[in-house]
């Protein structure tokens, strides 16, 4: 059996082609759609607006472009073919009956049974055509009619009075000139069917929009009680689950999360509450034996130093599992705040210099915010002889930039330092207790606000910490 041209061996490059083709398809596809979300809108509502908008749009557009097409033309077609057969037939009377020297009994005919308004004129010749709107499907249609059907040298104006057109056809010794209304050869009623259209769009809109924004409120309060619990503030008073069923259950089931969190927080709260108030209770009995007991008073000091610093373990333990997240937001003032440390810089006996951009209150939590400031620039203390803190505030976004000339943390262990009770060995987390939460604190606190902290490389040698949080 022969094999065809398409299935010989030589021709193998042509499904090639058409396999690379193939693939080509979806990629192509894919990068239209990522140009297409690229210049869409990017909030629900907008997007919303548009699903119920272009379908209209749409819609119309293919009614509109169909009647135009289909209704308005034939129509207009078929009233220019009855007005040009009622013109040719009283050119027939014309030149049928000569006789009638002024052709009266012809102008009434006309005039009564065709709503005409016949002249005739000398054998002038035509005027030159004028020029031809740039939308008229009265002025083209017209003119075919007066060719395929008298087929004689004429001349029509469709421009001049918008109710009247005037036709002239030139005739042996003579110009028959005719008026007809407008309505006659054209089919002068579309823009109602605009108007309706247009019309009812509106109408659909005016109820759509609001519509729409009634079912979009409760995911946009959703939302912003996500975002507020997300930061520790407290959720808005008047806050509950509305809208559609799919709407409400997402609020319920936040509701239920909320609860269960901040249940849980306070369970946690309570164990370490009554943990730290028993082992608080052993320490003091340990300072009160020791001090009733005999013995060498360099050992008694290191046995109080002992209890002192697993005093101060356990507090910085319970501050970074309780956190503060059970405190109000309020105004932090950064200008006084940058004072307070100008201050523990000359008692440190470090280089301090701070500046700082826009608003100098801030919303945030006013305590929290204070210890975690407190831990990360106290660790540039710490470590570094000068130390640089530079605060940004504005539109509603808070940073911080914390600059040292200390010896830095290796790029591979910045995150190592953020955990809790990881300790380097050339330490430079560790916080006054020693315990290695002092950058985990401060970061759960940032977290808590619903911003963070980087660490990164400083121009001044050392560390660059930055703290962004929403102010």
């Amino acid at each position: 059996m022969a094999t065809t041209e398409l299935e010989q061996p030589g021709n193998g490059g042509l499904s090639a082609r058409a396999t690379r083709t193939l693939k080509a398809v979806p990629r192509a596809w894919n990068r239209f759609w990522r140009l297409v979300s690229l210049y869409m809108p990017k909030r629900l509502y907008a997007r919303s607006l548009i699903i119920v908008i272009a379908p209209m749009i749409l819609l119309q557009s293919v009614v509109a472009f169909v009647f135009m097409e289909r209704h308005w033309a034939t129509v207009t077609q078929r009233l220019s073919q009855a007005t040009v057969r009622d013109i040719a037939a009283i050119i027939d009377l014309i030149e049928t009956y000569p006789r009638d020297a002024d052709y009266t009994n012809i102008i009434r005919i006309a005039q009564d049974r065709m709503q005409l308004k016949v002249d005739l004129l000398p054998p002038d010749p035509l005027p030159a055509p004028g020029p031809k709107p740039f939308f008229s499907i009265l002025d083209d249609v017209l003119s075919s009619e007066i060719t395929r059907q008298i087929n004689r040298p004429f001349w029509i104006d469709t421009v001049g009075n918008s109710n009247i057109v005037e036709v002239r056809v030139q005739l042996e010794n003579k110009v028959l000139r005719v008026f007809v209304r407008r309505s006659q050869a054209y089919a002068s009623n579309t823009h109602i069917f605009l108007i309706w259209m247009v019309g009812t769009s509106l109408v659909l809109l005016m109820i759509a929009i609001p519509f729409l924004r009634n079912q979009i409120r409760p995911i946009l309060t959703l939302a912003e009680a996500a975002e507020s619990f997300g930061k520790g503030r407290p959720m808005p008073r008047d806050f509950r689950p509305r809208g559609a069923e799919e709407v409400r259950r997402a609020g319920f089931a936040f509701m239920q999360m909320r609860e269960r969190i901040e249940r849980q927080i306070e369970q946690r709260t309570a164990m370490l509450t009554g943990v730290s108030h028993d082992l608080r209770t052993i320490l003091t009995r340990f300072k009160l034996q020791l001090a009733l007991s005999g013995g060498k008073a360099e050992t008694k000091a290191a046995l109080d130093q002992d209890i002192d610093d697993m005093q101060s373990m356990l507090e910085g333990y319970l501050a970074f599992a309780r956190g503060e997240a059970s405190e109000d937001a309020g105004r932090f003032d950064l200008e006084a705040y940058f004072e307070k440390l100008g201050e523990e810089a000359r008692l440190r006996k470090r280089k301090l210099s701070t500046t700082l951009a826009g608003d100098p209150d801030v919303h945030v939590r006013p305590n929290a915010f204070a210890r975690l400031m407190s831990n990360v620039i106290g660790n540039a203390f710490r470590y570094a002889k000068t130390v640089e803190v530079n605060a940004t505030h504005g539109r509603g976004s808070l940073l911080v930039t914390i600059d040292d000339d200390g010896p830095g943390i290796p790029a591979d262990r910045r995150e190592d330092v953020f955990k809790p009770f990881v300790r380097l060995d050339e330490a430079r987390n560790l916080d006054a207790s020693g315990t290695g939460l002092g950058l985990s604190i401060a970061r759960d606190i940032a977290r808590s606000h619903g911003g963070d902290i980087t660490l990164d490389d400083s121009p001044l040698g050392g560390l660059r910490a930055v703290i962004q949080v929403p102010a």
